[in-house]
């Protein structure tokens, strides 16, 4: 808590502030989509801010969650009507770039857009061009690098 204060005196953090402080953590590449993916994750009552509360419940599901709970916090309600490779959880394949590439990737998965089409097909098992929340739940569980990328966190807090 003295640290979030430290860095937020009013006690909440918004998406300026948040990027600010992601840019920190990822020095390689433009984390600011991925940034705004992940602050808007935080923000749970959607107002702009990241409380307290809000950061620590979000911080615990990431760093101690089960792979499903992880796997839910990346979906919102929003995504109900099913997941597109142009409309990701959070809203497109710009958030799937993450903050960053430092290694060489393999041809066919050498641009995000790439990666993203690889991913989506490997997960659409009905092939209608929508993922559900099953589909991707399944799909992230069966990519060890999905997989490997919600686990970065555990145990942190």
């Amino acid at each position: 808590y003295k640290g979030f204060i430290k860095d937020c005196p009013s006690g909440q953090l918004d998406a300026a502030g948040f990027q600010k402080i992601y840019k920190q953590f990822f020095p390689f590449g433009d984390p600011t989509k991925f940034a705004t993916f992940v602050f808007n994750v935080f923000d749970e009552n959607k107002d702009g801010r990241i409380e307290f509360s809000e950061f620590i419940q979000a911080l615990s599901v990431t760093s101690r969650g089960t792979l499903d709970e992880k796997l839910r916090c990346k979906c919102s309600p929003r995504d109900a009507g099913g997941l597109s490779p142009a409309r990701g959880p959070g809203g497109g394949k710009g958030v799937w770039t993450g903050p960053g590439n430092t290694v060489e990737l393999p041809e066919e998965e050498n641009t995000p857009e790439k990666r993203v089409d690889r991913i989506f097909a490997m997960m659409d098992k009905n092939a209608d061009g929508k993922l559900t929340l099953q589909e991707f739940q399944e799909g992230s569980k069966a990519d060890p690098s999905i997989v490997q990328a919600l686990s970065l966190y555990d145990g942190l807090v």
